[in-house]
């Protein structure tokens, strides 16, 4: 059994910022790279985001593009990647567009937050213990024949799989602004990261996608 391969997706502003302080969504990413997003999706076999960004923004986290969703099931597979959550809290409502869109969906949680969940048939839900653990996390998406895992965010999510070492890629868009809130979300959070300020990663690639730029990173030896 291995793990699935780890892969953080994220677009920020040019200081570092996932979303502005508002209420309302800061869409940083232009049409192409959701389109970006949107096939990264659909080569991916599970998408992760945290239970902050179901509260928060509500997605329904699917394969847009119809000729994508098609593709995929003349594979043998979903037309949808499996949906995952992680939430420490278990405080995540049934009204949530996560859980009434696309076909399966996995909650991973806390033993105090699986008595929590009250989804019925919405998702299955797999207690970690005490605290999330993030290598049983992907251990179990590995037994479950995942291969490839895209974590969308937010913040916490990218932090946690970056300083445990876990992450295989991290795709970046950079959008051209400038948010500049000091209580704005932001890509990463304070850690201890592996091999500290010292170490560098390695650039697999940039693109320019109309007024923004990609950059993939490979953030451990070994990357694929």
């Amino acid at each position: 059994m291995s793990r699935p391969f780890v892969l953080l997706s994220a677009a920020t502003s040019i200081d570092g910022c996932l979303d502005d302080a508002g209420p309302d969504r800061l869409l940083l990413s232009n049409p192409a790279d959701f389109d970006r997003v949107d096939e990264v999706r659909a080569q991916s076999d599970a998408i992760m985001v945290g239970g902050e960004t179901l509260r928060k923004d509500n997605p329904r986290l699917l394969v847009n593009s119809e000729r994508r969703r098609a593709e995929r099931v003349a594979r043998g597979l979903p037309a949808h990647p499996l949906k995952v959550t992680v939430t420490a809290s278990g405080n995540l409502g049934g009204e949530l567009n996560f859980w009434h869109y696309g076909d399966r969906k996995l909650v991973y949680t806390t033993d105090s937050g699986a008595s929590k969940l009250d989804l019925h048939e919405l998702a299955e839900v797999v207690p970690l213990g005490d605290e999330v653990d993030f290598g049983k996390l992907l251990d179990d998406l590995g037994a479950r024949g995942i291969g490839t895992l895209m974590v969308e965010g937010g913040g916490r999510l990218h932090t946690a799989f970056l300083a445990q070492g876990l992450a295989d890629e991290i795709q970046l868009a950079i959008a051209p602004t400038v948010v500049g809130q000091a209580d704005a979300p932001r890509f990463l959070g304070p850690a201890s990261y592996p091999g500290g300020p010292s170490r560098r990663m390695v650039l697999l690639e940039t693109r320019v996608i109309d007024d923004m730029v990609l950059l993939r990173y490979a953030p451990k030896a070994g990357a694929r």
